[in-house]
């Protein structure tokens, strides 16, 4: 069983372009969540959210002008930058001239693939214009379009796919790829996740009314986890990515070491003891962390900081309940917690690779990002854990164990456990 660690990130996110860009705007408590007018005019109840910006001077960096032509697959394009940036990150080049890479392989997640480029060919079907669909609309739109991409682009040998498991994908991830390394069948997989922005992925939010209407005047004020006043998440997109390498590999070669991956685990509540499609069984989740604890070699003392789920709806307080429960820790005991949701909205199939490059960034740099927009605690978190372990400003701090865990849609959950390399 080999020993694997980071080598390689990379991010596109709402608040920060690139990996520096995003450890500054984490640290600082930066939003990047904003006003949408686009929104608005569809009326929507929800007119605020978090959307990377990225110049079209900034794509042709990643792809060239022949693969951007009738290219409309956002997700696909934030995947292919933050993928393309923790290779290079990990110390490797991309030349399409490459020999193929065997020991080399990719799980990269999405929940759905260029909404865009598919409602762009509806329309040209139902003009009957099937012969302008273009070369690229298949390879665009199926689900496993950013893994085809990254694959050729890197030319990766291994496995290369896409898993998808709503809010749980990029967490979920990680702990396949860390599985294929640590039973020896890949030396590096290319981990992360991605996820497509604007109306045509957040309308169903927002008609199932999960996101908030009441802060359309003040956008950076509007995602607020563990908050009194939260009234619901604030949508998000983009992409995170990250190398996976066996310990010996990584030595080998001499690479730069972000963090160790010491384990985690998969499960789900099955809809079942109070577990539905939108709301996660107790019990699954608290297995969830009990089992990620067992398969790291590690007890709940051990944790120093969690990077939770923590979306700003009624579920936050069952959330920190089940932490609790799992670690049976509370009050000045528990660890600090954070949520980047409050700095970039609630990034859907992306949310669990971002939060995890902000999770290992900490480890890395020795810091507690702040929480934003929750100076009000909700009273039932409270009565749970300290109001001191949610920091409001970043906390420099010497942590060596972060846990990370995500609970998805469908009532599916992962949590992983990411230790400082010694």
């Amino acid at each position: 069983m080999n020993r694997v660690v980071i080598t390689g990130m990379g991010v596109v996110a709402p608040n920060g372009v690139g990996l520096g860009a995003f450890t500054n705007a984490i640290k600082s408590g930066v939003s990047g969540i904003t006003f949408h007018q686009n929104l608005e005019d569809a009326n929507f109840s929800c007119c605020i959210g978090g959307i990377p910006q990225v110049s079209e001077e900034k794509k042709l960096e990643y792809l060239t002008p022949l693969q951007l032509r009738g290219f409309n697959s956002s997700g696909i394009l934030y995947g292919c930058m933050a993928g393309m940036d923790a290779w290079k990150d990990a110390g490797f080049d991309i030349n399409p001239e490459s020999t193929l890479d065997y020991d080399s392989g990719c799980v990269f997640g999405t929940g759905t693939s260029g909404v865009e480029k598919f409602r762009e060919a509806i329309y040209k079907l139902d003009a009957g214009e099937v012969k302008r669909l273009g070369s690229t609309v298949v390879l665009q739109t199926m689900a496993s379009g950013i893994s085809a991409y990254l694959g050729g682009i890197l030319g990766l040998g291994n496995q290369v796919t896409t898993n998808s498991s709503a809010c749980t994908t990029g967490t979920e991830a990680l702990l396949m790829g860390y599985e294929r390394i640590k039973r020896g069948q890949a030396k590096r997989m290319l981990v992360g996740s991605c996820s497509d922005d604007g109306a045509y992925i957040w309308g169903g939010f927002d008609a199932m009314r999960v996101m908030t209407y009441k802060h359309n005047d003040a956008p950076e004020e509007g995602s607020r986890p563990m908050s009194t006043s939260a009234s619901g998440f604030v949508p998000g997109s983009g992409a995170g990515a990250l190398v996976l390498e066996s310990l010996e590999s990584a030595l080998e070669r001499g690479a730069t070491i972000y963090a160790e991956v010491l384990g985690g685990h998969i499960n789900s509540g099955g809809q079942r003891n109070g577990g539905t499609l939108t709301a996660p069984n107790p019990e699954a989740v608290q297995r969830c962390i009990l089992e990620a604890l067992k398969n790291s070699g590690i007890n709940a003392n051990a944790i120093d900081t969690i990077n939770g789920h923590l979306t700003a709806t009624s579920k936050d307080s069952l959330e920190i309940e089940n932490w609790v429960q799992a670690l049976d820790r509370r009050g000045s005991d528990f660890p600090y917690i954070n949520s980047l949701k409050s700095m970039v909205g609630h990034c859907l199939a992306a949310a669990g690779s971002i939060e995890s490059v902000a999770t290992v960034l900490q480890l890395k740099d020795q810091f507690v990002f702040p929480n934003l927009n929750c100076e009000d605690v909700h009273p039932g978190i409270l009565e749970l854990i300290s109001d001191e372990k949610i920091p409001k400003q970043m906390i420099k701090k010497e942590i060596t164990i972060a846990a990370k865990a995500s609970f998805g849609f469908g009532d599916v959950n992962a949590c992983i456990i990411f230790k400082k390399y010694n």
